[in-house]
């Protein structure tokens, strides 16, 4: 499956650039640590490249704008989260903010894999964020290297209600875990929360819907639900439902292995619009 790769540093994005063939479609994700739908964006991109088989023709690279100053000059950005949709050195659309909508729409859009209603789901709203003050020492330090002032994305006035604000150092309310968990089951329209990872399950339940899921030849993104706690117990109560995988279809929950076999059985359609062109061979393994 694909995955999304960091560049650490100018020389790494360079050369990453110029091995991949220039029809390669490129998804440029520009973040900051300090962001909070930053780390939202990652998980939601991260899950997204999942439904991609490695050998697509697309390729999602993530950059630290503020670690790499010459490249987001390069890409005029000034806000995070930020990607940058580009094919054979030419920008094809850019998305500011954290609507994992947005974002999923326009890869599949130009990576020409969206279809019927798969790519119609709607998510939360943009959330704001405040970047935490910098001393002055930063402050000189950013003005005497020329770099750009990021700011987290900030919705008009005229866009829907958002999310309190967030901070690095605050934690997580209900509330904001709960918008957070809602735009996760939404992040694919096909996504799966199991323990470990497709290639590596860490029980069997979660091994099992793999192979069922491979079989069938459906195309999902994944979560595993062992590298975030937060999302393991939250998502519990957020979907009233106890244990692992849940499958999550459209952004609302089918259920665990045992419910999953049932729809495979008494369903010749389920998920059938999910399914991958070319057969079970070519689905996220």
């Amino acid at each position: 499956m694909a995955t999304v790769k960091e560049m650490p540093d100018e020389s790494a994005f360079a050369s990453t650039i110029s091995a991949l063939p220039p029809s390669t479609l490129l998804v440029i994700y520009f973040h900051a640590p300090w962001a909070a739908p930053c780390k939202q964006m990652s998980t939601v991109l991260s899950a997204l490249a999942s439904t991609y088989p490695a050998d697509a023709p697309l390729s999602f690279l993530s950059l630290n704008a503020e670690e790499l100053p010459e490249i987001s000059e390069q890409y005029d950005v000034t806000a995070v989260p930020y990607i940058v949709l580009q094919k054979d050195g030419r920008t094809l659309e850019t998305v500011s903010g954290s609507d994992a909508a947005k974002v999923r729409a326009a890869v599949e859009k130009y990576a020409g894999t969206g279809s019927g209603d798969a790519t119609k789901s709607s998510l939360p709203p943009l959330q704001a964020v405040t970047k935490p003050p910098q001393n002055a020492a930063n402050g000189a330090n950013g003005s005497a290297n020329g770099t750009k002032n990021l700011a987290a994305y900030a919705p008009s006035a005229s866009d829907p209600k958002t999310a309190p604000e967030y901070t690095s150092s605050e934690p997580a309310s209900k509330e904001e875990l709960f918008k957070r968990l809602g735009e996760l089951v939404k992040a694919a329209p096909v996504m799966l929360f199991m323990k470990g990872t497709p290639s590596a399950p860490q029980c069997g339940f979660s091994r099992q819907t793999v192979s069922l899921l491979r079989e069938k030849g459906v195309r999902y993104g994944f979560f595993n639900i062992l590298a975030d706690d937060e999302v393991r117990q939250g998502l519990k109560e957020f979907a009233d439902w106890p244990t692992f995988p849940q499958l999550w279809v459209g952004g609302e929950l089918v259920g665990g292995l045992d419910i999953v076999k049932e729809e495979f059985e008494n369903d010749d359609e389920f998920l059938k619009d999910y399914v991958v062109k070319g057969g079970p061979a070519a689905a996220a393994t």
